[in-house]
């Protein structure tokens, strides 16, 4: 069994905040044009004995109504299904998408099959939250991990029933989305009453209030900014919104840690920070063995041989180690601390959720 590091680290920092010159299409969004969330049920077939067992009846059922629409008839009880894995399906329709587009799918097993490596999504419908089918996927699926060995002696890597489709989806339908009007209502992706204030004040400086009307934009909460579109754009509402998202607005910058669990990928940058804090991160680990103790009888005696298994349990601690950061200390240098005394990264990303909860650290924290 593997034992992990136990370890306890300080730091003292101190960190500002700065602005930067964004444009306003990277901080709203136009209500009512956003994504769409799709959902469908699938079938991978093609795995090399990966896929789902005869537990999961539900497999070998959807198999048979496949088969039976393509004229073979043939029974579920019948079927061995390890080659293929029952799949839910899901999809991101963006706005504007039109009839042709590809997108991105993501599959996930929901039997007990072991790995998607390899396997290939049949076509499968995906659905809106109105019930209508706005797209279709098919094609090879792309996994971050892998299942080798088999039977007791295994190993996994990362985590195989999870795979996507890079551009395995094709839209059937045209997203529902709403084109610029008359009057637009511009909803900031992070609510914030300086940075719509600031928005609205670029907008009127870019397109001066006209004699008798009101003024073009105003804030109308902390997450929401109404325009009215000038006298001049009317019936040119698109090129009018073009002109908007083009107008850089200075906005504080954001830090920002993202982590995939599943992968045990970190991405973050140099500058993010983290206030004083001391954490004791490790793990008691506990190992079980059997051993078989075979007791022969004597020569010539009626004895018979007897097998006894005898169970051992240990348990080990491993001893706190000291990790010390200066002043001025970034989460960059405390991955590469971390690096440097045996941690994983699985050990990292707990460490830096721990931080969030606590306050420690000075970024938002975003989860794959």
């Amino acid at each position: 069994m593997r034992y992990f590091l136990s370890f306890v680290f300080s730091i003292s920092s101190a960190f500002g905040t700065d602005a930067r010159p964004m444009r306003v299409r990277e901080l709203v969004a136009l209500e009512g044009a956003r994504d769409n969330q799709l959902l469908g049920y699938g079938l991978v077939v093609g795995l090399a004995g990966t896929g789902d067992k005869r537990q999961t009846f539900f497999s070998s059922q959807s198999l048979a109504s496949m088969l039976d629409r393509m004229g073979v008839q043939v029974s579920p009880t019948s079927m061995l299904v390890r080659n293929i894995a029952a799949v839910m399906v899901t999809a991101t329709l963006p706005p504007y998408s039109q009839n042709g587009t590809k997108i991105d799918v993501t599959v996930a097993a929901i039997g007990d099959a072991q790995s998607l490596q390899g396997g290939i999504l049949i076509q499968t419908p995906l659905r809106g939250a109105n019930g209508k089918v706005y797209a279709v996927a098919q094609g090879s699926v792309i996994t971050g991990g892998f299942v080798a060995g088999g039977r007791g002696n295994s190993q996994t890597t990362n985590h195989p029933t999870v795979g996507r489709l890079i551009n395995g989806g094709l839209v059937e339908a045209d997203a529902p989305s709403i084109a610029p009007g008359a009057a637009l209502r511009l909803q900031l992706l992070k609510a914030d009453s300086s940075t719509a204030v600031r928005i609205a004040e670029a907008i009127n400086k870019k397109f001066p209030r006209e004699q008798g009307k009101e003024i073009v934009a105003s804030a109308q909460n902390a997450g929401a900014i109404v325009v009215r579109t000038p006298s001049a754009f009317l019936g040119r509402e698109v090129e009018f919104y073009s002109q908007l998202e083009e107008l850089s607005v200075s906005v504080e910058r954001v830090a920002k840690v993202v982590i995939n669990e599943r992968t045990g990928t970190i991405l973050m940058g140099k500058e993010v920070g983290l206030r004083p804090i001391a954490i004791m991160h490790g793990a008691l680990s506990i190992e079980i063995s059997t051993s078989f103790v075979t007791s022969q009888p004597e020569p010539l005696s009626n004895g018979k041989t007897i097998v006894t298994p005898q169970v051992g349990v240990g348990v080990k601690e491993e001893k706190a180690k000291l990790l010390s950061l200066g002043a001025g200390a970034s989460v960059d240098e405390l991955v590469q601390a971390l690096k440097q005394i045996g941690s994983t990264a699985r050990d990292v990303i707990a460490i830096l959720q721990a931080l969030k909860s606590a306050g420690a650290l000075e970024a938002e924290l975003e989860v794959l």
